[in-house]
């Protein structure tokens, strides 16, 4: 009887990088052996995965489906679509949408819309009920609906005792994490991109970056004093990453993800973005992207996360201060890392998996996501083509929304094939319904 599924022909990543190819044998939605090349025995399917990477599949810890509540800009299908062709198995949608996600009902509803979708949509919920910061969620009761990241997304917990109360509880929920929006609300009041020289120049008020530092000192105490799990939303400012760095070292349980746009972008692109370019926390400095770029190759940054937040073009198409924050990226997140970091030869494809898929899989507590390709591990796959160049078009992602940031831009390096739970979503760059 021929086996369900085998990918042939790929490399592994591993320490050396340099493995010779090996065919990953799949079935029952597992990995059932990886052998050498052409040893794999017949298949009822085969995917083509010669001169490319067989890597876990990506793991995209901040997205936003607008489900419910504004499904003209996404929905679970169109935002899974554009997922599974990024490579993402898995992905932790947030919970400011309308209704907010904030009870074991709303859990339910959601992940119930997310049924039959080519990604693994899990739901984060939120701190406070109804994201109002007044008083906490019952986080008991979404932990036992399966909820582990927990975070009032788009809006900081200011709060000093409701934050430290939400860190005290994941100490008795195992695999719990608070992930906070670090934005001191009162600092920010107003604010439409990075306070500095472009909002002088366009006639806007700014967001300042110590809005950012203050709330991650802050939190990093109150997690120092709680023994709780503290996770940095987009961090943006290396002075917030420097604090990461340094509570890391004193053991407090802190983790931070950073998003492409704010590794490759800076407030001078605002101008040439229009609102395109505006999302919160802002673009930085030049000084900031290049220390968040160091520290997402050296481990002071744990993850790489979107914050893929599309908008109808009605949205957009607004003035700068009017328009809302956000740009689209699951579908790009891995070739822009690739692009950027393992392309020209700062970061080994190792770290890249590291960041794109094993930690924010660990941050998340998705256990079944961000294995190794062993046997034994679950069939979350991703066949990453590095010599494949592809540019970008935003009216052909799969996204409801045009809001890119990369649209026009010409990347190295493209998913060619993406499996879930061992069914193939994704074939030579083309879903697979």
């Amino acid at each position: 009887m021929a086996t369900d599924l085998v990918i042939s022909g790929g490399r592994l990543v591993g320490p050396a990088d340099a493995a010779a190819p090996v065919d990953v044998v799949i079935e029952g939605g597992r990995i059932a052996a990886v052998v050498p090349a052409g040893d794999a025995p017949a298949a009822q399917r085969t995917l083509d995965a010669s001169d490319a990477w067989v890597m876990p599949g990506f793991v995209d810890i901040q997205v936003h489906f607008r489900t419910p509540g504004a499904t003209d800009s996404e929905d679970m299908s169109s935002g899974a679509a554009g997922a599974a062709m990024g490579g993402v198995t898995a992905c932790v949608i947030m919970p400011n949408t309308n209704p907010p996600i904030d009870t074991p009902g709303m859990v339910t509803e959601v992940l119930a819309l997310a049924a039959g979708v080519p990604c693994d949509v899990r739901t984060s919920a939120a701190i406070t009920a109804g994201r109002a910061g007044e008083r906490l969620a019952d986080l008991s009761a979404l932990y036992d609906a399966g909820v582990r990241v927990f975070t009032d997304d788009g809006d900081c917990v200011a709060d000093d005792g409701l934050m430290e109360a939400a860190l005290a509880t994941t100490v008795r929920l195992p695999g719990a994490v608070i992930s906070q929006h670090a934005e001191d609300p009162a600092m920010v009041a107003g604010g439409v991109i990075n306070a500095g020289a472009v909002a002088e120049r366009l006639g806007v008020q700014g967001r300042p970056a110590t809005a950012e530092v203050s709330v991650v000192h802050r939190d990093i105490e109150l997690a120092r004093r709680t023994g709780g799990r503290y996770h940095v939303l987009h961090l943006s400012v290396a002075a917030a990453m420097d604090l990461v760095v340094r509570a890391k070292r004193d053991g407090v349980a802190v983790t931070a993800e950073v998003t492409p746009q704010h590794l490759v972008l800076t407030e001078d692109d605002v101008e040439r973005l229009g609102t395109t370019g505006k999302m919160n926390p802002p673009l930085r400095l030049a000084d900031d992207v290049a220390a968040l770029r160091q520290g997402i190759i050296n481990g002071s940054l744990d993850a790489v996360a979107t914050d893929h937040a599309p908008h109808h073009p009605s949205l957009k198409d607004r003035p700068l201060a009017d328009a809302p924050p956000g740009m689209i990226g699951v579908e790009t997140m891995a070739s822009v890392v690739w692009s950027e970091f393992v392309a020209p030869g700062q970061m080994s494809p190792a770290r890249f998996v590291e960041i794109v898929s094993t930690a924010p899989a660990r941050i998340a507590g998705i256990t079944d996501h961000g294995q190794p390709i062993a046997a034994g591990s679950p069939a979350n796959v991703t066949v990453f083509d590095a010599a494949q160049n592809w540019t970008v078009q935003a009216e052909t992602l799969q996204s409801r929304s045009l809001n890119s940031p990369w649209a026009g831009r010409t990347l190295t390096g493209r998913v060619r094939h993406t499996v879930l739970a061992g069914e193939s979503v994704v074939v030579d760059n083309e879903l697979n319904a």
